[in-house]
């Protein structure tokens, strides 16, 4: 052998075997707070192989699309969705200049600082809640609005900001999908006005790949301004069956991954992991009543009863948060 031979022999062969594991030792690196199991392992095994070129189930790049529910997937839910705190928390600011509200149910007994007693009245209350609060001024305001609520606003059990009870997992999973080719979306039952204000900051992810409930607004001239006004009444509700309609309206093509937590984001699995070719869905399962929360069947916020089923049935990755989770939120040390 000449000595030529002996030094390539010496120093390609070390590099071709790295080259030839990289993309699992970069799944282990990146997904460092998944403790080892089936949970993180099927999702390396996924993306290696629509990732790996040459293979069988190779997924080209523009085709690789991966959509996140968000409440209780990518950020916490509980006790009650996020945005109805903040809606909750802006109706109180705008009581003042609403005398009616004084008599009017459901905003009657959110002036006396009775929120179980507004929220009795389910949907509907909810609605006039959300409707009174995200209306009634342009979009660039509301923006604004949200993040001053950002920037003070406390989560009511643990007091950290509500930007902080983002699931480090979930961030290293975005990460990896995206050094993997992956471009990634959030399907969100909440306010698509009110999630693109935080979505790129807090997870990498711009306005334009945001999908959420939207309510109508109004182009309108504002003194000399062109603006659009933000209406109080609803134009589309993206949970259950609408969010397949809403991802194929503002997509245009049919993911190969999806991840949700609730039964809100059945159809969004389902949609997705119905197509042809390697497909991959997960459900985030809320087992750990120490470090976050515990429910699933019986819970009013986010349940999963249905998809747990579902999973079973058609062998979906679910996430035991208390076993596959070392760490759940970013700010945790």
């Amino acid at each position: 052998m000449t000595v030529l031979a002996r030094t390539a022999r010496r120093y390609l062969l070390p590099l071709f075997l790295l080259m030839a594991i990289a993309p699992s030792a970069q799944g282990a690196e990146v997904l460092a707070s998944w403790n080892e199991g089936e949970a993180k392992q099927s999702i390396v095994r996924f993306v290696e192989t629509v990732s790996k070129e040459g293979s069988a189930d190779f997924v080209p790049v523009p085709e690789r699309i991966a959509v996140f529910d968000n409440d209780g997937t990518l950020w916490g839910e509980q006790p009650m969705y996020f945005q109805l705190l903040f809606a909750l928390d802006r109706v109180k600011a705008l009581a003042p200049q609403h005398p009616e509200w004084n008599t009017q149910e459901p905003f009657a007994s959110l002036v006396k600082g009775d929120v179980k007693a507004a929220l009795s009245g389910g949907e509907h209350a909810i609605l006039e809640i959300v409707m009174a609060a995200h209306s009634g001024m342009t979009t660039d305001e509301f923006e604004q609005i949200v993040r001053d609520w950002f920037a003070s606003a406390k989560h009511p059990k643990t007091g950290k900001p509500y930007t902080e009870m983002i699931y480090q997992p979930m961030l290293e999973l975005l990460d990896y999908l995206r050094a993997n080719g992956f471009k990634t979306f959030i399907a969100s039952g909440g306010g698509i006005e009110f999630v693109r204000v935080f979505s790129e900051k807090v997870y990498g992810i711009p306005p334009e790949q945001v999908i959420g409930s939207s309510g109508k607004m109004k182009f309108e001239l504002k003194g000399d301004q062109m603006v659009l006004n933000k209406l109080p009444e609803v134009d589309f509700i993206d949970d259950k069956a609408g969010k397949p309609v809403a991802i194929q309206k503002h997509i245009g093509r049919r993911p190969i991954a999806a991840f949700g937590n609730s039964d809100g984001d059945l159809q969004m699995l389902q949609w997705t992991c119905a197509g042809p070719g390697p497909r991959f869905c997960l459900y985030v399962h809320h087992t750990d009543a120490e470090r976050e929360w515990a429910y699933d069947r019986q819970s009013s916020i986010g349940r999963l009863d249905k998809g747990l089923d579902a999973a079973a049935d058609s062998g979906w990755t679910v996430v035991d948060m208390k076993k596959d989770w070392n760490r759940v939120f970013a700010s945790e040390p």
